[in-house]
């Protein structure tokens, strides 16, 4: 009896050795004390503003074994704008450009995810999803490379990204005083992803 039990315990440990490893996706969700949105766009060609949103929430999923899986989701409210000057955040936020009132949010979601390495040896992850501002839906690509990836001060994983990216405001709509202010906005975003 003893043996049978003993050929049994070694077959299946035999069968489960050759089995295929498989991971599960990791979620995170984006730290508002770390995460930072910044924007800077012509003032008739001598100077550049620049300004922040200071509402920024997201979440994302990453799969290392099949990065086509991976998903991100983030919204912007768009109330938040601040450019240090009142006044001109006020207007910003009116019919003129935003129209918080009509349009209070900007998102992106994810329709398309792929991973590269760059020069420096850093991942980078290509993502493809449409971007809604002013009421309009687009789709655009973004470069998000992960700095670091490791435990956070209380212990949990963390995940952390850098984004570059330049967008025409026109494609949103947003035309009002073209070209004094400029079309072109230079947008950064950096964020760290606590493991859920």
């Amino acid at each position: 009896m003893k043996k049978t039990i003993l050929h049994t315990v070694t077959l299946l440990g035999l069968v489960f050795a050759n089995l295929p490893l498989t991971y599960s996706a990791d979620s995170f969700k984006m730290d508002p004390a770390h995460t930072s949105l910044i924007f800077g766009v012509s003032h008739l060609g001598f100077s550049y503003t620049y300004g922040r949103f200071n509402e920024v929430v997201g979440t994302y999923t990453l799969d290392k074994e099949n990065p086509a899986a991976s998903q991100f989701q983030l919204s912007i409210n768009a109330d938040s704008i601040d450019t240090g000057n009142a006044k001109r955040d006020e207007h910003l936020r009116g019919p003129d450009f935003f129209n918080v009132k009509q349009f209070p949010a900007i998102t992106f979601q994810s329709t398309k995810v792929e991973t590269t390495e760059n020069e420096a040896g850093e991942t980078v992850y290509e993502v493809t999803g449409d971007m809604t501002m002013h009421g309009v839906t687009r789709s655009i690509p973004l470069s998000l490379r992960l700095l670091k990836e490791g435990p956070g001060m209380d212990g949990k994983t963390v995940t952390g990204f850098l984004c570059e990216k330049h967008i025409m405001r026109t494609e949103f709509g947003m035309t009002n005083m073209i070209p004094g202010i400029g079309d072109e906005v230079a947008v950064t975003i950096s964020f760290e992803g606590v493991k859920q």
